[in-house]
């Protein structure tokens, strides 16, 4: 089997719809594909709608969150997407998006970027706004070449000169509302240390004490000596590995399926989960 647990589509910032997101992983070989937008679970309906035979559907997001300053984001897998603490706080968390978007086209603005805002809700259509579709009018207006060049401390990185802060959930909390919503927490990309700061390993402890589930440890942002680390501490905390792309279509360079999850341990996920279940493929729409 072939598992990729961590994707985007238009509903978050990826460039691809849900229902297209789900034919591409069934093409390029996929047997499971979680779906996993910002902040919200919009893309879940259409997916399943166009999931094709033979590919199963991971219903999820990942939750903006932060700790002592350092920005995180937690995989939520098979959630009861309606229960209402965690959808309150979905909610909340989406609609300071657009605020803090108009802000980074302000201050943007303020260093001569002749960027609107406009133009960033053009890019993300009816996602939910983010730091990446500013990116992308950057290189729409050939600030910068590509969009992870956007993300420094010149533009839009965690204190740059354009960064605004957004409402974020505190991990501890965010943990505790994806298990009382009956679903499974994982870190992602807890290694990304291109991205900024990173949580210190006695935090990811703490979460593990916390109900944490697991870590995603196989990850383009991660470098082999980096994986292999958090490989030990998952190992010693008793956290389950998983692997992903993180895929955002052409929004990224990295591709679906480029990292995977063990079976054993996607089995072990949909054990522990009792808000949703995995969604089968039956030939679409």
């Amino acid at each position: 089997m072939r598992i990729d647990l961590h994707t985007h589509s238009t509903a978050s910032d990826g460039t691809d719809a849900p229902a297209d997101l789900v034919r591409k992983a069934a093409a390029v070989g996929l047997d499971v594909v979680a779906l996993t937008d910002h902040d919200t679970t919009r893309g879940h309906a259409e997916a399943i709608a166009a999931l094709p035979e033979g590919l199963t559907l991971v219903t999820g997001a990942e939750l903006s969150c932060r700790l002592d300053g350092i920005s995180m984001h937690m995989l939520a897998y098979l959630f009861d997407a309606e229960e209402p603490a965690l959808l309150a706080e979905r909610e909340l968390v989406r609609d300071d998006r657009v605020p803090r978007a108009r802000g980074m086209v302000a201050k943007l603005q303020e260093l001569g970027v002749p960027v609107t805002w406009e133009q960033v809700a053009r890019i993300a259509g009816d996602g939910s706004v983010g730091r990446p579709h500013v990116a992308t009018a950057l290189v729409e207006l050939g600030v910068v070449p590509t969009v992870s060049d956007a993300f420094t401390q010149d533009w839009l990185a965690d204190g740059g000169r354009a960064f605004v802060e957004k409402h974020e959930t505190d991990p501890f909390e965010a943990i505790r509302l994806i298990k009382g919503a009956g679903g499974v927490a994982v870190f992602a990309h807890p290694g990304a240390s291109k991205r900024g700061r990173t949580v210190p390993e006695a935090a990811i402890a703490e979460m593990a004490a916390a109900g944490l589930d697991g870590v995603e440890v196989d990850h383009m942002d991660h470098d082999a000596d980096t994986r292999a680390r958090l490989r030990g501490l998952a190992k010693e905390l008793g956290l389950l590995v998983t692997g992903s792309s993180d895929y955002h279509g052409s929004r990224k360079t990295c591709v679906l399926g480029e990292y995977t999850t063990d079976p054993e341990v996607y089995g072990e996920i949909t054990r522990r989960a009792f808000g949703a279940f995995p969604v089968p493929g039956a030939g679409g729409v």
